[in-house]
């Protein structure tokens, strides 16, 4: 995962101009790095307080080390002053909250807990075990 200065960002972002939606913490905008080769998006939060702090590292922790086909990829994040934002892959099919809630991508009940399942085994595998097992 990269550190990315906020001013790269803002270059990549054009601006912050073209929002793709809302995701966890704030808005999320397309972008591009390394001269237009890499595709991203960039989900600026919109206050950072304690709790929004706290957020924002565990968010940092928990997606940075899950990796599975069904989960998007945070490649980095930005972390200037007040200023927070995550650096995820691009993904041009859109979200996981689009296939399941928007009418028009809107996936069947059987797809939907697919989806739901590999979603919780790509989340068990990240975590680590507990020492016991409850019944």
């Amino acid at each position: 995962m990269f550190q990315q200065q906020m001013s790269e960002l803002q270059r990549a972002t054009n601006g912050f101009k073209e929002e793709l939606g809302k995701g966890s913490f704030g808005a999320v905008y397309r972008g591009t790095l390394y001269k237009g080769k890499k595709l991203v998006a960039v989900e600026r939060l919109e206050k950072v307080v304690d709790e929004g702090e706290r957020k924002f590292r565990a968010e940092m922790t928990v997606i940075g080390r899950t990796h599975h086909r069904n989960l998007v990829r945070l490649l980095g994040y930005c972390a200037e002053g007040t200023k927070r934002l995550l650096v995820y892959k691009y993904l041009s099919n859109g979200s996981l909250a689009d296939l399941i809630f928007k009418a028009e991508r809107r996936q069947d009940w059987n797809e939907r807990v697919r989806i739901a399942l590999d979603v919780a085994r790509a989340y068990m595998k990240s975590v680590k075990p507990p020492s016991y097992i409850v019944i």
